[in-house]
C-alpha cells in the first residue's frame, strides 16, 4: 500500500538541515520522491541513502535469521522487499563461505561512508581513509582532506616544519610520514645505518682490502691491519704490503766491521772492505792508492757540450762560442735568448730564438724581406684566392661575391648562390611563383588568367572582358574576375522588370516592381527595386579585421530621427554563406545614409558566394516600402 504524498511550506534551510530532513522523511516511511524543499537533490539524495540502509538492514537480519530469501518473509513495496532480497541473498552466499571472512571485509570497507556494513555494497560515497560519520570523511596521522572531502593527501612535514629533525640531519618527506638523516657523512671506514648512526665497515669481511696472499687482514676501527703469515729470514725485513725486503746494515750498523786492513765477509748479510784515501771532487786516487791526482776533465768526455774547454788544477773551464753564455754554478755554457734580450730591435714582426743564434719570422699575409729581418705584404689576390671578386688589404685580402651571390660562411672565399625564393621575404619576391636561377631568379604567374608585369615579379590579371577572349554569349555579361572571368544571366522576378543601365553603372541587373491593375498582393509587396550586382575578391593573405567590399547607397537624410514623419533606414543580410563571413554597418556619407558590407572571417578561394541584403526604409514606425541588393561575391584562388 502506498502512502500518499505530502507537502510541507518550510523556510530556506541549509545544505545540512536539508540532509537531515531527507534522513527524517526517509525513516517516517515517505517517499522520497514527495520532497519539495528548494534543495531537493541533497534531500532526495540523503532521503534515499536513509532508506537503502534500512531495507540492507532487513536483508542482513533475515540472511542471519532465516537463511531463506523469498520474497513472502519481506514486507514493503516490491522494489523494496527486492533491494533486501539482493542484499540478503549477497550475505547468505557470503555467510554460506564463512562469517569471518565477511566481518573482516567488513572491517576493511569501513572506510566507505555509510551506516551500515552491507550498504558498503551499494554506497556512491567512498571515503579513502577513515569515516567520521554523517557523511563526514577523515584521514590518518601524516594526511590531510582534500578538497574534494573523500580523498586523502600526504602532508610534507618537511615543508611544513612539522618535523622533528635536529641540527646537522636532513628532513626528508615520505608517504605518511617523514625521515631524518645525518647532513654529513661517517667517514672513511664507516657507514651510515638507518638510525643515523655511524657504523665500521668489516673491510676484512667484505674482503675489500688490499692484503696480499701472504697476509693475514686483522679489521680495526674505521680500518684493517695487514699482517704476515711467515716471518722473513735473517738480512730481511717486511715491508708495509707483506714483501720481504733486504736490510742494509751499513746504514742501520755503523760498527759492524772492525778497524784494521782485513776484510771480513758476512754471506748474505754484509762484507766489511778495508779503508782508503778520500779525493775531493777533481781528483782521483793513484794506482797505488797512496796519493789523489787531478783529474782532466776535457779528456774524460764532452763536458762542455760542443763548447771550448779548459783544464784546471782540480777542476776545468768552458770557454763559450758566440750566442753563448758562461754558467758559473753548472759550468756549462747556456744558450743567450736574443730575443728576450732584446725586444722589438732584431725582427720587424717574429724573433724566434735559435742555439747560438736568433730567426725572424713574418705573421700570415707577410713575407721576409731579403734582409731577413722586415717583413713586406703579400699580394693574394695573384694567386687567385678567391673564387670571383678578390681585393688585397695590408697583410690580408678581402673576397666580395657579384650580384646574386653571397661569401660563404665555411671558407670567406667561395661565393654562394643566394636562393631568393628560399630567403624569409621569397614568398614576397613573386606574386605566384618563384624560381632560383644561378646568381639570380625568375618569377612565374598562374598558366591562365594571368600575365607577368614589365618588373618581372607581379602577376597581373588578364581583363577577358575587355579584350575579347571569353566565351560569353550575346545575351549573357562578361564580368571579369581575377584570374578568370564569369557569363552573367539575371531574370527579374514576378510583377518586376528590367530596368535601363547606364553605361558607367556597376550595376550587372536592376529590376523595377510593376504591378498590375488591382494586384493586391503586387502592391502590397514592400519591395520595390531588386538590384544585382558582383564583386571580385582575393584571398587575403593575412586576414587581421573586417575589410569593406561594398558601399550601399540611400536617399534618405542622416541623421534626421529628431525630424517627425522622417524616413528612417535599415539594413539587413537576408543570405550568406554557412559561415556568416559577413555583415553590414549603417553609416553617413555627405549627409546621406549608406550602408557598408563588409567581409568579417577569412574566406579561402575559389569560392563564389551569394548575398542578399535588405535595405529597409521605415517611416512613422511603419516599413513603406525594401529594396533589395543581390551581390554575387567571386573570390580568387591566389591573394593578387
Amino acid at each position: 500500500m502506498s502512502l500518499l504524498c505530502q507537502s510541507t511550506e518550510i523556510q530556506l534551510p541549509t545544505e545540512q538541515e536539508c540532509c537531515q530532513n531527507g534522513r527524517d522523511w526517509a525513516q517516517g516511511g515517505l517517499q522520497c520522491e514527495c520532497l519539495s524543499f528548494i534543495y531537493r537533490i541533497a534531500q532526495e539524495q540523503c532521503c534515499a541513502a536513509a532508506v537503502e540502509d534500512r531495507l540492507c538492514e532487513k536483508g542482513i537480519q533475515m540472511a542471519k535469521e532465516q537463511w531463506v530469501c523469498e520474497r513472502p518473509f519481506f514486507q514493503g513495496e516490491p522494489w523494496e522487499t527486492e533491494k533486501s532480497k539482493v542484499i540478503f541473498s549477497l550475505m547468505s552466499i557470503s555467510l554460506t563461505f564463512t562469517y569471518l571472512s565477511i566481518l573482516a571485509r567488513l572491517t576493511l570497507d569501513t572506510v566507505m561512508c555509510t551506516s551500515s556494513p552491507v550498504s558498503l555494497l551499494f554506497s556512491d560515497t567512498l571515503c579513502s581513509q577513515l569515516c567520521e560519520g554523517n557523511g563526514t570523511c577523515a584521514c590518518l596521522a601524516g594526511y590531510q582532506l582534500d578538497i574534494d572531502g573523500v580523498n586523502c593527501e600526504d602532508v610534507n612535514e618537511c615543508l611544513t616544519d612539522s618535523h622533528n629533525c635536529v641540527i646537522d640531519q636532513v628532513c626528508i618527506n615520505t608517504e605518511g610520514s617523514f625521515h631524518c638523516q645525518r647532513e654529513t657523512s661517517c667517514g672513511p671506514g664507516y657507514e651510515l645505518k638507518d638510525d643515523n648512526t655511524c657504523q665500521d665497515i668489516n673491510e676484512c669481511a667484505l674482503e675489500t682490502h688490499n692484503c696480499g696472499p701472504d697476509l693475514f687482514c686483522n679489521n680495526t676501527e674505521g680500518s684493517f691491519l695487514c699482517r704476515p703469515k711467515v716471518e722473513c729470514s735473517g738480512g730481511f725485513i717486511r715491508d708495509a704490503v707483506g714483501s720481504c725486503i733486504d736490510v742494509n746494515e751499513c746504514e742501520a750498523h755503523t760498527s759492524s766491521c772492525p778497524h784494521g786492513p782485513d776484510l771480513y765477509q758476512h754471506i748474505g748479510l754484509y762484507t766489511c772492505r778495508r779503508s782508503t784515501v778520500p779525493c775531493g771532487r777533481g781528483y782521483r786516487l793513484t794506482q797505488d792508492g797512496s796519493r789523489c791526482e787531478d783529474v782532466d776533465e776535457c779528456r774524460t768526455g764532452n763536458v762542455c757540450v760542443g763548447q771550448g774547454c779548459l783544464n784546471l788544477v782540480g777542476t776545468y773551464r768552458c770557454e763559450c762560442k758566440t750566442g753563448f753564455t758562461f754558467n758559473s754554478f753548472n759550468k756549462l755554457c747556456k744558450d743567450t735568448n736574443e730575443c728576450r734580450h732584446y725586444p722589438g730591435r732584431l725582427c720587424a714582426h717574429k724573433c724566434e730564438n735559435t742555439p747560438g743564434s736568433y730567426q725572424c719570422s713574418c705573421s700570415t699575409g707577410f713575407k721576409l724581406s731579403p734582409d731577413k729581418r722586415n717583413c713586406e705584404d703579400v699580394n693574394e689576390c695573384d694567386a687567385d684566392s678567391c673564387s670571383q671578386e678578390c681585393a688585397n688589404v695590408y697583410g690580408s685580402y678581402q673576397c666580395y661575391c657579384r650580384r646574386g651571390y653571397q661569401l660563404s660562411e665555411f671558407d670567406g672565399i667561395t661565393c654562394e648562390d643566394i636562393d631568393e625564393c628560399a630567403l624569409a621575404l621569397g614568398g614576397y619576391v613573386c606574386s605566384y611563383h618563384c624560381s632560383n636561377a644561378q646568381g639570380s631568379f625568375y618569377c612565374n604567374c598562374p598558366p591562365t588568367g594571368y600575365t607577368l608585369a614589365y618588373n618581372g615579379h607581379t602577376c597581373h590579371d588578364i581583363d577577358e572582358c575587355a579584350v575579347g577572349s571569353h566565351t560569353c554569349s550575346f545575351s549573357e555579361n562578361c564580368f571579369n574576375i581575377q584570374g578568370g572571368f564569369r557569363c552573367l544571366s539575371f531574370r527579374c522576378p514576378q510583377n518586376f522588370r528590367q530596368a535601363a543601365l547606364t553605361k558607367d553603372d556597376l550595376v550587372v541587373g536592376r529590376c523595377i516592381k510593376v504591378c498590375k491593375p488591382y494586384d493586391t498582393g503586387c502592391n502590397l509587396d514592400p519591395v520595390h527595386f531588386v538590384t544585382h550586382t558582383a564583386l571580385s575578391l582575393p584571398t587575403i593573405r593575412d586576414f587581421n579585421g573586417p575589410k569593406e567590399i561594398v558601399s550601399l547607397q540611400t536617399a534618405a537624410v542622416a541623421n534626421n530621427a529628431h525630424l517627425h514623419g522622417a524616413t528612417q533606414v535599415s539594413f539587413d543580410i537576408l543570405v550568406a554563406d554557412d559561415r556568416f563571413s559577413f555583415d553590414v554597418v549603417k553609416r553617413s556619407y555627405n549627409g546621406m545614409v549608406m550602408g557598408t558590407v563588409r567581409q568579417v572571417k577569412p574566406i579561402v578561394g575559389p569560392r563564389d558566394i551569394v548575398l542578399e541584403v535588405a535595405m529597409n526604409y521605415v517611416k512613422s514606425g511603419h516599413l513603406s516600402h525594401r529594396n533589395i541588393v543581390v551581390i554575387n561575391v567571386f573570390i580568387s584562388k591566389f591573394w593578387f
